[in-house]
């Protein structure tokens, strides 16, 4: 389907008061909503795997007060599976302000449970845990941006 007609729709759908359009065109199909009281979409991501961290290397002398670990603070996270973004995002610990985290430090996880959710281009997605475990650290902060493979949890 043509970008130009998407576009053209989503024109459609701010100036109307309908809060859904669906258009069929042969194979393709576009559905676009808005407000309402449906729930967002969700597509569910599985964290990727905890990569192994580099080896330590030798500390720097550092400058101005900089630390040797620079700004990545990878050498300073707790021991255990590490669970990074999979995508460029916003960082949501809950489904809505008003909601309860997903999960808090000392919370015990299995293997599929929701830690969060990455809102990308208005689309809310959802990171599961990919092991079972206590989450002993929260890396990220509520409605904050996060970067691809950025260190979000770590679960022992």
């Amino acid at each position: 389907m043509d970008l130009r007609k998407i576009k053209k729709l989503i024109e459609l759908l701010e100036q109307s008061n309908l809060t859904e359009i669906e258009i069929v065109e042969g194979e393709e199909s576009v559905r676009l909503t808005r407000g309402g009281a449906e729930p967002p979409m969700v597509q569910h991501f599985a964290a990727p795997p905890a990569m192994m961290a580099p080896p330590a290397q030798a500390p720097a002398a550092s400058t101005a007060g900089e630390s040797a670990a620079g700004d990545s603070g990878e050498e300073e996270l707790p021991a255990g599976e590490v669970v990074r973004a999979p995508m460029v995002g916003t960082f949501y610990a809950a489904s809505s302000p008003e909601a309860d985290p997903f999960v808090t430090p000392g919370q015990q996880v299995r293997e599929g449970d929701t830690l969060c959710i990455i809102e990308a281009m208005k689309m809310f997605n959802q990171v599961e845990s990919e092991v079972s475990g206590t989450v002993v650290a929260v890396l990220a902060e509520n409605g904050q941006p996060v970067e691809f493979d950025q260190p979000l949890f770590v679960v022992r």
